[in-house]
């Protein structure tokens, strides 16, 4: 069982899934005010969950992560899902290449999004999967440059849920389990791709849901994805390995990528310099 937050009320573009055969609702005014882009997220997953089924409300059992139980009677249409943990990606991007990421070092979400339609395969033949990708981030009270981030991806075709960020330790994980929870009850869920570092919170679930029959995929860096590297259920495909991720090769040391003939590695600080630091703190 997946642990969750109490009562919360916030806002994701995404807004609650529908169930299967249901058309989106027409776009309803208060007078003169505009229809809001956002939409209400549910204060528990539990109530989100009720919203699938004709059949009751839904136990409790049917919020643990591998979503074995299927609702009788209601042919569940196939999806293949896409999960970004934006602070997981960025805070490893930084420690990879040891400095802040800048425009030509950070991924391409245009290219990831169409190597993720691509393993869909094709969407005309029979079955094909309906497909989904959603980027989760934690917004500082001061944004910034994220509104165009935000704006720039959704043009992408990606949803983007945005919680703010009031506390050093607000993070959105369970946001994310919670969706990926929601989207296997309401689909089959046949393929899931999450781009994550984070092994603590991830790793478990998403194992559960290999066994239930999903094919997941964890995308990210191999200096910090032992978790996904190292288990018997899950594919791991390195970041940078994904066709066009990257406008250049990233300034890091692969050390699951050598050339059969060895690479010299290049210190990444002067010799000089450490060794002038290092006696000033043993004469301290």
């Amino acid at each position: 069982m997946i642990g969750r937050r109490g009562g919360r009320r916030a806002t994701a573009p995404a807004g609650p899934p529908r169930p299967a055969g249901v058309p989106p609702q027409a776009p309803q005014h208060a007078g003169d005010r505009p229809t809001r882009q956002t939409a209400p997220v549910p204060d528990s997953l539990d109530a989100e969950l009720a919203t699938l089924t004709e059949e009751g409300p839904v136990t409790a059992a049917a919020t643990t992560l591998p979503a074995a139980a299927t609702v009788e009677g209601r042919q569940r249409p196939a999806l293949d899902l896409l999960i970004w943990d934006a602070p997981n990606i960025d805070m490893t991007l930084s420690t990879v290449i040891g400095a802040r990421p800048t425009a030509a070092s950070r991924p391409r979400f245009d290219a990831i999004a169409a190597w993720f339609v691509e393993g869909a395969g094709d969407p005309a033949a029979q079955g094909a999967p309906e497909v989904e990708a959603c980027v989760f981030a934690n917004i500082p009270p001061v944004p910034g440059t994220l509104q165009r981030w935000v704006e720039a991806l959704r043009g992408f075709g990606y949803s983007v849920f945005a919680r703010p960020k009031s506390q050093p330790d607000d993070d959105i994980d369970q946001d994310m389990l919670d969706h990926i929870a929601v989207r296997a009850h309401s689909h089959r869920l046949r393929r899931l791709v999450v781009f994550s570092g984070d092994g603590r919170n991830f790793a478990e679930p998403l194992e559960q849901l290999v066994r239930e029959g999903t094919e997941v995929v964890v995308v990210a860096f191999s200096e910090v994805a032992g978790y996904a590297i190292s288990s018997e259920l899950l594919r791991f495909i390195d970041i940078e390995d994904v066709p066009g991720a990257f406008v250049e090769p990233l300034d890091r040391v692969r050390l699951d990528a050598l050339p059969p003939d060895g690479a010299w590695l290049r210190p990444t600080r002067s010799l000089r310099d450490f060794v002038t630091s290092f006696n000033a703190r043993r004469d301290r």
